[in-house]
């Protein structure tokens, strides 16, 4: 059993279900520009209806009610709200968030609200995008916008979304839209992004002290194939620059210096002005932790294979450290390749726990992909999902039980949806979606899920 007020929920994006790109004065953003690039995405997918979420949202949360969820992590898309970026909002892209978390309200879930989930305005792409420092400012001026419009209904907020993601897969790899492939870009946007979450945070904490305000990162533990040299040096890169980047600024307020080390032959870091760190490392009432899988590494020449390729051609995300390999380690994977590996997850958090200040901790997304069939009557079974939500909340039973203050849970996703670069391909959601009709249906893992959270935890083994 979970403790009393655990929190159960389930978490979107707003690119991947919204639909309605061009409704009610929304802009355009990088994504928008990115689908329309030939070979960006598998089957040239784009998202203009995606799951028409922004015409079907009242439907959306009486799914929600029904499977009981306590809370409902979902994104703002900022080009609905400003449409350039800057400047004024858009009355009616506001008035779509206030009537969803309205209709939350009206069901007892409790909204938690994400700024940024890498849906930036085109125009301040056309800018610079996040390798320009005043980026950065403009999401503090949305934030601060959006957070004075909701505040009074929304209590629990976070600032940007896996900020790995944005940067390295955005500017490094080019696999994310923008689709740029330029390292030193690449590392100026990671601390634009830090500084962004920091600005973001002064200006709502300046307008409501009442808010629980937090950072959102994906984190994966990181082993070295081998006991050798190279493999350990690996390790460290990968851990340094997927974890440590991140979660040092938040919460220690520095950035590591091997880190920066193995990164100086790109940039003198001169970007990192006096007074950012302090802003970015500002005390959190919440840190959200987005959890999928392991890496483990190799630093051997030629002498790895790729665990996780990306669905297009693209470059690394991985600056100054590009000859480091993944290696799959042999245990089951999901329909995209990540290793299925709940024993990670409890070492994140145990560290979290272990070696950083002590801050309430929330999984904001763990889930699975699968091939799931639409069954003839009328179900869809997929008890590899339920298995694997079924561990992964085991592992958040046995950290708790450890000491680590874990507060709730947040399944990925609530809904079929846009998967980014794979386009349609790959579901993870709890409810399937046929893309034709846009019928919803719950999973088996929805029914077990909805189990869970009607008796407070774990009864019995996965079926």
């Amino acid at each position: 059993m979970f403790p009393t007020g655990f929190v159960w929920g389930a978490a979107t994006s707003a690119y991947q279900i919204e639909g309605g790109l061009s409704a009610d004065g929304r802009g355009t953003s990088i994504w928008d520009s990115f689908c329309r690039q030939e070979g960006r995405i598998v089957g040239g997918d784009h998202a203009e209806t995606a799951i028409d979420h922004y015409n079907r949202y009242r439907d959306d949360v009486k799914l929600m009610a029904d499977l009981g969820l306590t809370a409902y992590r979902f994104s703002v898309s900022w080009p609905r709200i400003q449409p350039d970026g800057s400047g004024a909002y858009n009355a009616k892209g506001l008035d779509f968030y206030k009537r969803l978390v309205d209709e939350l309200l009206s069901y007892g879930i409790d909204p938690w609200l994400t700024l940024y989930h890498w849906d930036l305005p085109q125009a301040l792409e056309d800018a610079g995008g996040w390798p320009a420092r005043d980026t950065s400012k403009r999401f503090a001026d949305f934030a601060a916008t959006v957070h004075a419009e909701l505040s009074d209904r929304v209590r629990n907020w976070s600032t940007v979304n896996e900020p790995w993601c944005s940067a390295f897969l955005g500017y490094a790899s080019g696999e994310h839209a923008p689709g740029r492939r330029e390292p030193a870009a690449a590392l100026r946007a990671a601390h634009h992004l830090n500084l962004a979450h920091g600005l973001a945070v002064q200006a709502m904490r300046a307008q409501n002290a009442g808010s629980q305000i937090g950072g959102c990162v994906n984190l994966y533990p990181v082993t070295p194939a081998t006991a050798s040299e190279a493999d350990q040096d690996a390790a460290r890169r990968i851990d340094g620059l997927q974890n440590r980047f991140f979660l040092d600024a938040l919460l220690k307020g520095a950035y590591p210096e091997d880190v920066l080390a193995d990164l100086s032959h790109i940039s003198d870091m001169s970007f990192i002005q006096d007074g950012d760190l302090a802003a970015i490392g500002a005390p959190l009432d919440m840190l959200l932790v987005n959890y999928y899988s392991r890496f483990t590494v190799s630093g051997a020449p030629g002498g790895a294979v790729s665990a996780a390729a990306a669905p297009t051609d693209s470059g690394s995300p991985w600056i100054g450290s590009e000859h480091v390999g993944f290696v799959n380690a042999g245990r089951p994977v999901t329909a995209m390749g990540w290793e299925v590996d709940d024993s990670g997850l409890y070492e994140t958090l145990r560290r979290l726990a272990d070696e950083y200040p002590r801050v309430p901790l929330y999984i904001s997304e763990n889930g699975a992909a699968y091939d799931d069939v639409f069954g003839e009557d009328g179900t869809v079974h997929d008890p590899d999902r339920v298995a694997y939500i079924e561990a992964h909340l085991r592992t958040c039973h046995a950290a708790i039980e450890s000491g680590v203050p874990l507060q709730g849970y947040f399944a990925w996703s609530l809904m079929d949806n846009f998967e980014w670069a794979w386009g349609y391909g790959k579901r993870f959601g709890l409810v399937y979606v046929d893309y034709e009709t846009q019928a919803r249906t719950m999973k088996s893992s929805a029914l077990w899920y909805a189990d869970t959270i009607r008796h407070g935890g774990l009864l019995g083994r996965a079926q």
